[in-house]
């Protein structure tokens, strides 16, 4: 199994008859390794971010977080640093800020030479009726979700045409596909993320970059823990997952590892789902008949 802890295996030494050794039967197959790639996550402070930030860390790569909070932004590079042991960076940046993105862009290249990876996390909701919607909300939700994806893409991007090859991972949303009440603004910055996807990916295919999304159904991290442990959330959101659970941030970065890697090589301009089933159809409180 490639993800999770590590077991051992028994194998027969051929050079020692009668001896066994102890072998790592996880070492990961070199097709989907990201060891030492060059990692930006932006929005990586906290939630679906920090988690993926550590999970790429896990497996070798390395990790530049960016958040707007430096203090923290400080305490999450330092517990995934401690954590893996891995070369893990924070950098102060709101993707909303063209200078704030060139200037994370430069030091990226100053320091490591490359970008290899974007995962673009960052994203903000404010959960209000369409009619109570204000232009601050809106425009406060859209420059960060939408405008801040495609300005940090645009920058990296340049960098990823130049030495040509690069990936960029958008974080997408369930709400794209079946949006919630009171979501709006957030469900259409969403929905403009995967045509950004698409279109980045027909024109910078012929550099050898790869832009595709994932799309995250109920996910639990530390900050949607509480919102989950409601009953009646419980009851709702597991009756409409076909796979009767709600996903864990590990689901996430295993698609994510699969979509760095060569293992998608193949693969530009998609959306991948990681939603338990949840947008795959209604689950009918009916009974069958015999």
């Amino acid at each position: 199994m490639f993800f999770g802890s590590p077991s051992k295996t028994v194998e027969t030494d051929t050079h020692a008859p009668g001896t066994v050794t102890m072998t790592d039967s996880t070492s990961p197959d070199p097709l989907f390794s990201i060891s030492d790639r060059v990692t930006i996550v932006s929005g990586g402070s906290r939630g679906i971010g920090k988690e993926m930030a550590a999970g790429f860390a896990r497996r070798g790569a390395r990790v530049v977080v960016t958040g707007r909070n430096a203090e923290t932004l400080d305490a999450t590079v330092a517990e995934i640093s401690g954590e893996t042991g891995g070369p893990v960076r924070g950098i102060v940046c709101d993707v909303a800020q063209p200078d704030d993105i060139s200037r994370l862009v430069e030091q990226v290249i100053t320091e490591f030479g490359r970008i290899d990876v974007l995962l673009n996390v960052a994203g903000v909701n404010r959960r209000k009726r369409v009619e109570a919607v204000t232009e601050e909300d809106y425009d406060f939700i859209l420059d960060i979700n939408l405008k801040g994806a495609f300005l940090a893409a645009q920058a990296v991007g340049k960098q990823m045409i130049a030495q040509e090859s690069g990936t960029i991972i958008n974080v997408d949303s369930l709400n794209t596909y079946a949006p919630l009440k009171g979501v709006a603004p957030y469900a259409m910055s969403k929905a403009g993320l995967v045509m950004m996807t698409r279109s980045l990916a027909t024109e910078w295919g012929e550099h050898g970059v790869r832009v595709n999304t994932i799309a995250p159904g109920f996910i639990l991290t530390d900050l949607t823990r509480k919102l989950w442990s409601d009953p009646v959330m419980q009851e709702w959101g597991l009756g409409n997952t076909p796979l009767g659970r709600l996903g864990e941030v590990e689901d996430l970065v295993g698609a994510a590892v699969f979509l760095a890697s060569e293992a998608s090589a193949f693969m530009t301009g998609q959306v991948v789902r990681v939603d338990g089933g949840f947008t795959s159809g209604l689950l009918w409180p009916i009974p069958l008949d015999d």
